[in-house]
């Protein structure tokens, strides 16, 4: 057997390959799909079966894409309300290929047609798993949240689909039998999902806080209760996947624009959107710009703050970072990349452009600016748990997805400085801001992981 999980960070996402003989099968691919055909072709594998375990909202997945590459069959769990042809699978369907066996259960909750995968190895035994793949239903540390899809179905109802799902069918493994689940931390599928990629059953059983002794009613109130707000873009993704997305090929290549074309695009209604790292934004940066850097959770952010029909110029320092912030947005279903800055921010510099800049502070700094009141508002724009954990005594709290909206209260004019975790979401919050006009905002560099850190203090 040839397996192997391939694992995106920036989307927090597990994907895998399965093969024995000639064939493959691949479980929830991301959307460009070059990686399962080099993966394929260097074993002698010919890709045959796609796997849904279940509809993804957090992602576009691949399932089109390399259908029609390949020719491959799409299978989804039979309650799944796809609109293109695909096999409908139910407990006991299997595929076989070679010395493998991959056997489908239903385990709804998470979304009504999800279904797990047992791989069995039948070179080592054909009665007792290898592992398990487990979808959005079980995860490392964590089970899947029963509110994403909008299914029509109420949250309750769905969390008792969960827990029967998890312990008639998943728990009722044995312990051996390897955990592997589809996404991991930082994913917004979960709540607490662990760091690690891959568990076993017994482990779950004896770690997971959602699989200990429980009562039904007692677990869907726990799976139940103050939920984190899923991100705004999840609805559409989820659409866009029962749609079947429109293949990567079809989308146009993004055209490069000089300064001034830039200029006149972004005037018309273009979002200029700049990749680079918040260092390189802060130090001069197209006025009226979004900044979300590739270097973290760029995808899921840029999901969040922008809107599917808002046409996109995409500014980055290399010709290979436009193309992989373009297949990163694909990925979330922004598919609006009109084109580039040509030779990036120096040119805009070089064609006597207005740039602007952002003020860079450390903790220290602020720290000092809140004791001589020279910063009249501190925006932490951490998660709601987060900020539940420990913030600045002197902050308000207004988190990144809601802050265009929330910041319509404040004077445009104030002195502002901005915070989160690390100084990630705080720069591209910096960007927010100033697209709102105002004026005076300084990001803190290092975020709350350096104020702790310096052992400032902290209110509750």
């Amino acid at each position: 057997m040839h397996f192997r999980q391939f694992y995106l960070g920036c989307l927090a996402h597990a994907s895998y390959i399965i093969g024995s003989g000639t064939e493959a099968a691949v479980v929830d691919p991301q959307r460009d799909t070059e990686i399962y055909m080099e993966q394929a072709k260097a074993h002698g594998l010919t890709i045959k079966h796609v796997i849904e375990t279940h509809c993804h909202a957090d992602f576009v997945s691949g399932h089109h894409e390399l259908a029609a590459r390949t020719g491959a069959k799409i299978y989804f769990g039979a309650r799944a309300a796809a609109k293109f042809d695909f096999v409908p699978v139910r407990d006991g369907d299997e595929i076989v290929m070679g010395d493998v066996t991959l056997r489908f259960l239903e385990t709804p909750g998470h979304t009504p047609e999800s279904i797990s995968v047992l791989v069995f190895d039948r070179s080592k035994s054909s009665a007792v798993p290898e592992a398990v793949l487990t979808g959005d239903t079980m995860f490392i540390g964590d089970v899947g949240r029963p509110d994403l899809l909008g299914s029509r179905l109420p949250a309750q109802e769905l969390a008792g689909m969960l827990y029967d799902s998890l312990h008639n069918k998943l728990l009722a493994l044995p312990d051996s039998v390897k955990v592997l689940p589809a996404h991991g931390a930082g994913s917004m599928c979960g709540r607490i999902i662990s760091s690690e990629t891959s568990s076993t059953i017994g482990d779950q059983r004896r770690f997971n806080y959602a699989l200990q002794p429980m009562s039904r009613e007692d677990f869907i109130k726990l799976v139940t209760t103050d939920l984190p707000e899923a991100p705004s873009y999840f609805s559409r993704d989820a659409q866009i996947n029962l749609e079947g997305p429109v293949l990567l090929d079809e989308l146009p290549e993004p055209v490069a624009f000089p300064p001034e074309a830039v200029q006149k695009v972004q005037r018309g209604g273009h979002l200029v959107l700049d990749t680079r790292p918040s260092a390189q934004y802060a130090a001069g940066h197209i006025p009226g710009s979004l900044h979300v850097s590739l270097s973290g959770q760029f995808a899921s952010w840029a999901g969040s703050l922008i809107k599917p029909d808002v046409p996109l110029v995409v500014v980055a320092e290399e010709l290979d970072r436009v193309l992989e912030a373009r297949t990163r947005l694909a990925r979330v279903g922004l598919e609006k990349v009109s084109g580039y800055l040509e030779s990036g921010v120096l040119a805009w510099y070089q064609a006597g452009l207005p740039l602007a800049r952002t003020e860079q502070i450390s903790v220290e700094e602020l720290q000092h600016r809140i004791a001589e009141n020279s910063v009249e508002t501190v925006i932490d724009v951490r998660r709601p748990p987060e900020w539940n954990g420990g913030h600045i005594a002197q902050a308000i709290h207004m988190p990144l997805n809601h802050l265009s909206e929330a910041a319509l209260s404040l004077d445009r004019d104030a002195r502002i400085a901005v915070i989160c975790a690390s100084g990630f979401r705080s720069s591209i919050a910096s960007s927010v801001l100033e697209q709102s006009g105002f004026r005076n905002v300084s990001n803190v560099v290092g975020g709350m992981t350096a104020w702790d850190n310096a052992k400032l203090p902290v209110g509750a």
